[in-house]
């Protein structure tokens, strides 16, 4: 970044607003730096002052999409929740409410990581959050003692975030046609029926 340059200056929001509509039109092939900084109307010098590599550009632009999604906001009734039951709910109906926002970019970068350093960068960092937070909810229902008896911790995780997957949503909503709200009611009941001590009888 060029020194006396604030972080988030004007090229660097041109930056991020050009690579995420480069991922989301090319679903996340072939966005090479100097792409980027045609679209952007910048150099391609300019765009490596700000990012010293595509991996981290990437992973700033996933970021700053959820700035300009109010993530933050959005998250705000996920951590005022009481008891992991409630984290638990919460967290189900503000990720899954989010999925479609993001689903573009997060496309893009299923579709290019096998084969992209820098998009596989990127969306590990999406889903290290997204299992950062899973890891949160099992351990306050474990805490409170209401993690179902059959569940380990590490296997609870692994699989809430699972179910929270991006893949799976594409596959309810857009390949078996299910509603949003249909899809965001049942895996909020899956969820608790599967890891709340004695909800599964409910």
């Amino acid at each position: 970044m060029s020194r006396g340059e604030p972080k988030e200056s004007g090229t660097r929001t041109r930056i991020l607003e050009a690579t995420r509509r480069l991922m989301e039109e090319r679903r996340g092939r072939g966005v090479r730096m100097s792409d980027v900084a045609e679209a952007a109307g910048v150099s391609r010098q300019a765009v490596y002052l700000h990012f010293a590599s595509r991996a981290e550009l990437m992973v700033a632009t996933v970021r700053y999409g959820d700035q300009v999604l109010g993530l933050e906001e959005r998250r705000r009734r996920f951590r005022a929740a009481r008891g992991g039951v409630e984290l638990l709910e919460a967290y189900v109906d503000f990720w899954c409410d989010y999925i479609p926002e993001i689903y573009g970019v997060a496309r893009a970068l299923l579709e290019a990581r096998e084969s992209d350093e820098a998009a596989a960068a990127a969306w590990d960092d999406r889903m290290d959050a997204v299992r950062a937070s899973c890891r949160n909810i099992i351990e306050a229902l474990h805490r409170e003692g209401m993690l179902a008896s059959e569940w380990s911790f590490e296997e609870a995780t692994d699989l809430l975030w699972t179910m929270l997957s991006i893949r799976n949503w594409e596959s309810l909503t857009i390949e078996c046609g299910w509603s949003q709200g249909q899809y965001v009611d049942r895996v909020r009941e899956l969820a608790r029926r599967t890891f709340v001590r004695g909800a599964e009888g409910a």
